[in-house]
């Protein structure tokens, strides 16, 4: 009867799981589960900017960079009609018109002249100069196909459209795969030199999800640091696997509790409190009173310390108030936990065992310049990877993983610093179909 109770208080635990309180997507949760997600309790605030908040304007194009000036000058005073000879001139009103210039494809036709042979009648024909493309797309376009297809993740069929009702240029789906290609080895140093970057950093923060590639499981992984952030698609989510990719463990490593980032050691590692929090959650929902008791006590010390956390981040406590908050903290959390896994319940007892073995990493952010207690740096910059794969259902070969991992590793570390993704691309390209020196990330490294 005691086996049947635990059976069934843990499947109906299975069913009530959401992404509020496990670590499933939120497109898993049921229509009911979403709608009690979307119940905010109201702040009693209206829409919009509120007091104090910093408004955003949009800025006037430098002066320099203006195509042409229409001088507008009044004739007469708006009042009392009179001209104005010899007023005085207070500083103009500036408004700016922006449009986008008339596109038009830029053609290159490189006439090739053939000869025959006056001694043995062979047919000769001239070649094409050493900085000229192979295939029909020149850099920019080759650029464009780039940014559509892998940074901003529209269908190909749907790149081919936009080019051809934007610019008049007329792609096949092939060309589009073929310039794919072209845009990934043109990219290829530069993303090896974002790993570089992220491998070396002081801290880095990793976390995974799932990608396919022509229907078969593969597994996406990501390296975001202050500077850079890298992308990896690995045949699994194994340890060995990320080790091989990683290399070198230095560093603070933050992530969730997977078992495959165990190889790290523990002093130098920040568990997720999100991930604390859901479990938490999940407890505190328990018909049985004492694992609710528990979860309920659990997720009161952990909304406890993220309020001193952000207090931090306002500036309204110091580094070493918020060191000596958690210093005071820590005994009450192990002491739940201990408590919980004495219980000897399943599903209860073996997760407190699995955080107490994560103590040392409970509090790493409280002493370590640059590190989060929550692994929003890697999850954030998942999200656009993860919205690709919904919409194309991954890659077909090993070459559309190479080009997928490449240019978003390239384009989300240029945005980190500030630069230009196209211009980046061009040049790639260029250098590419020149055969000179590829482009790298950073010159100065």
């Amino acid at each position: 009867m005691k086996r049947l109770q635990e059976r069934t208080t843990e499947l109906e635990a299975k069913i009530a799981e959401s992404s509020l309180n496990s670590g499933k997507p939120p497109s898993s949760d049921t229509p009911a589960q979403k709608d009690a997600r979307r119940v905010k309790q109201s702040t009693g605030r209206k829409q919009g900017g509120q007091p104090r908040h910093k408004g955003h304007k949009r800025t006037l194009v430098a002066a320099e960079n203006v195509t042409r000036h229409v001088p507008r000058n009044p004739r007469s005073c708006r009042r009392c009609d009179a001209a104005h000879t010899n007023a005085r001139t207070p500083e103009p009103i500036r408004h700016q018109v922006v449009d986008l210039p008339e596109v038009k494809p830029d053609v290159t036709e490189y006439v090739l002249g053939r000869k025959y042979c006056a001694k043995c009648n062979t047919v000769t024909s001239g070649t094409l100069p050493r900085t000229a493309p192979r295939g029909m797309c020149g850099p920019r376009l080759l650029s464009m196909i780039g940014l559509l297809t892998g940074v901003h993740h529209i269908s190909r069929r749907s790149a081919v459209q936009l080019m051809s009702d934007l610019v008049g240029i007329r792609l096949s789906l092939g060309s589009v795969s073929q310039g794919e290609e072209i845009v990934s080895k043109s990219l290829a140093v530069a993303a090896q030199q974002a790993v570089a970057v992220a491998r070396g950093a002081d801290v880095k923060n990793v976390d995974a999800t799932g990608w396919s590639q022509s229907a078969t499981p593969r597994t996406l992984w990501v390296m975001a640091c202050k500077t850079v952030t890298a992308f990896c698609i690995t045949f699994d989510a194994s340890a060995a696997g990320l080790k091989r990719w990683m290399r070198i463990t230095r560093g603070i490593f933050a992530s969730d509790r997977g078992s495959q980032f165990t190889f790290w050691t523990m002093e130098k590692r920040q568990i997720c409190w999100a991930h604390f929090v859901r479990k938490f959650i999940s407890l505190s929902e328990s018909p049985n009173p004492d694992i609710r008791r528990l979860g309920e006590n659990l997720l009161l010390l952990a909304k406890v310390h993220m309020s001193v956390w952000h207090d931090f981040c306002d500036g309204t406590k110091t580094r070493a108030q918020l060191q000596h908050f958690v210093e005071k903290l820590k005994p009450f959390f192990l002491a739940h936990l201990q408590r919980g896994a004495a219980m000897g319940i399943r599903g209860v007892s073996g997760a407190c065992k699995n955080l107490i073995e994560h103590q040392a990493a409970f509090f790493t952010y409280a002493f370590v310049e640059g590190v989060e207690p929550i692994n929003n740096r890697a999850e954030r910059e998942l999200r656009r990877f993860v919205l690709w794969r919904k919409r194309s259902f991954g890659s077909q070969s090993e070459r559309g993983d190479r080009f997928a991992e490449r240019i978003m590793t390239v384009a989300h570390s240029l945005r980190k610093n500030g630069r230009n993704v196209y211009v980046f691309l061009v040049d790639a390209c260029t250098a590419f179909i020149r055969g000179t020196d590829p482009l790298l990330l950073f010159d100065n490294l």
